[in-house]
């Protein structure tokens, strides 16, 4: 915070007035947040496009699954400030470090660039007193985009890559929903943008690059190692990765956010981040705490080569509220993700 206070200091110094058309950090940094995402110019235009000066585009290895949306993301980082690299965990992003996602869908997949409908933006703000989320859902004109504390539900409908026409009831979250799925030790935490994560290639304008080659370049991180010197997780939809490695990134991006020593649900003890190596904390022959009618009647969690037995499977495959897993985010099957996570339990000696 110091650093970003000289630096305000010094253009006041300067006698230079803000520039109107900057990231309004002002307003990022305000206790409470601005009825508009368009009050924080984290955009150029009304409909939120064109991301402003200090906003860098990223994409994750492997993602949480919405239901099939797709994700627009950025990191806005206040002027003279960088994250730092951690080998574990999330960066450690500076006082008025901004992550932004959009949610949206296109038509037609199988044109993925026509006729874009965003439904919300979320923003993650670290505050001086730590994390705060917020959310922005846009008007079916897209030109607005306003604060939604209470959540909201959208019906969508798009054609999915083979064709078919699919509904969705969107959910959008509500101010405890965040709070809930970005909670670590009780504080709220970003999720997604860990070395490990970003360590993959990104299409810049510039040509494609390697995230994290591509920040420290840019002077966006400090402290981060060579690429190959890094830890990195997989991509859970490339083929030519190892199925146990894809399936354990999966379980990570959608799971372990809840399901960590550290995270909400730590008292399952079923913890499925990346970290983990032991067999029952990852639901090998484990049975459940309190699944109650989670479980399907099955006995364990993961079942060594019969996924058709595995507690994780089933929950996976559910659309039942009070079964269905992850429980907050989606309210369709992953048919992509359910199947790599069938392949990896099939392929597992029984014990």
């Amino acid at each position: 915070m110091k650093r970003l206070a000289a630096v305000l200091a010094a253009i006041a110094c300067l006698g230079a007035a803000p520039d109107p058309q900057a990231v309004a950090l002002d307003a990022l940094l305000a206790e409470a947040p601005a009825p508009k995402l368009a009050d924080y110019r984290l955009f150029r235009d009304e409909a939120g496009r064109t991301p402003n000066g200090g906003l860098t585009p990223y994409a994750l290895n492997t993602p949480l699954f919405t239901d099939y949306a797709e994700k627009f993301r950025f990191l806005y980082l206040p002027p003279g400030t960088k994250a730092k690299y951690r080998a574990d965990g999330v960066l450690d992003f500076p006082v008025g470090a901004t992550l932004v996602k959009t949610f949206a869908y296109p038509a037609d997949f199988r044109r993925p660039s026509e006729n874009v409908r965003y439904l919300e933006t979320r923003l993650l703000i670290r505050k001086r007193d730590g994390w705060v989320a917020q959310t922005y859902v846009w008007n079916a004109a897209q030109t607005e985009a306003v604060l939604k504390r209470a959540g909201a539900r959208l019906d969508v409908s798009f054609v999915d890559s083979r064709g078919q026409t699919r509904h969705v009831d969107y959910a959008v979250p509500n101010q405890n929903q965040c709070k809930e799925c970005h909670q670590l030790d009780k504080a709220v935490t970003p999720i997604g943008p860990k070395a490990r994560n970003l360590n993959g290639d990104f299409a810049y304008e510039t040509g494609r690059e390697n995230q994290l080659a591509h920040w420290s370049r840019t002077g966006v991180l400090s402290g981060a190692p060579k690429p190959a010197a890094a830890p990195r997780t997989a991509r859970w939809d490339d083929p030519a990765e190892p199925v146990e490695a894809r399936a354990r990134a999966y379980l990570d991006a959608n799971c372990a956010h809840c399901h960590g020593p550290r995270a909400i649900a730590s008292n399952s003890g079923l913890f499925l981040g990346v970290e983990e190596q032991r067999p029952p904390q990852l639901g090998v022959g484990k049975g459940p705490v309190a699944a109650g009618r989670g479980s399907g009647n099955l006995k364990v969690g993961i079942e060594p080569g019969r996924p058709d037995a595995s507690i994780l499977v089933y929950r996976m495959a559910s659309n039942e509220p009070g079964v269905m897993m992850p429980e907050l985010g989606r309210t369709l099957t992953h048919d992509e993700g359910l199947a790599l996570v069938r392949d990896w339990i099939a392929g597992m000696k029984p014990q």
